[in-house]
């Protein structure tokens, strides 16, 4: 009986989750059409004359390992496309405010998995570094004011967790752009690859 009662918990639970994630407006790209999970997208500054947008970037001379964005070059670069897969199973739509994996689109010779993850804190910064490998953390795309921010809470999966929260900014540290939590927040948009 208490197997049935856990399994029947679960079930509601996922329900639950699967239905507020449909309560949830649709993140809209540059063409104001939906953001779908499994297509290729190209994640840009909101402010077009900033930057490029998000790719991989090395930190000392090591591999390209961890987020960054492109500089701010005559000809400016997208980037690398990435792939949303949400949380909430057979959702094909990404929406604000719930939790999902971002993958970039492009082979890495450093590590198996271009899967975003959170890194550790740095203790020179006290800022969390975003990079690759694993098996992903979750991320969210909140909007405030008309703009769209990056932010890692994984509300849909560890209702602990929220002590870890925060919005993803661009810092600079000898003249390479990294994507981090903790520091100044940074707008971007979603451009169709």
């Amino acid at each position: 009986m208490l197997k049935l009662i856990g399994s029947l918990s679960c079930i509601w639970l996922l329900m639950a989750i699967s239905t507020m994630a449909q309560d949830q407006p649709p993140v809209l790209d540059t063409a104001g059409r939906p953001v779908r999970s499994g297509v290729e997208y190209y994640i840009l500054p909101a402010a077009t004359d900033i930057a490029g947008g998000l790719t991989l970037v090395a930190r000392n001379g090591s591999c390209p390992s961890f987020v960054g964005q492109e500089p701010l070059t005559p000809v400016v670069s997208q980037g690398l496309p990435v792939v949303f897969s949400p949380y909430v199973a057979g959702e094909t739509i990404v929406r604000e405010s719930s939790s999902f994996i971002i993958e970039f689109s492009a082979a890495s010779t450093c590590v198996s998995s271009t899967k975003w993850d959170l890194a550790a804190r740095d203790p020179a910064t006290s800022r969390r570094n975003i990079g690759i490998g694993s098996s992903g953390s979750y991320f969210m795309i909140t909007k405030e004011n008309n703009l769209y921010y990056l932010a890692f809470c994984p509300a849909d999966t560890c209702n602990i967790c929220r002590f870890d929260c925060g919005t993803a900014g661009i810092t600079i540290e000898n003249g390479t752009r990294f994507l981090t939590l903790d520091g100044p927040v940074f707008p971007f948009r979603f451009r169709r690859a």
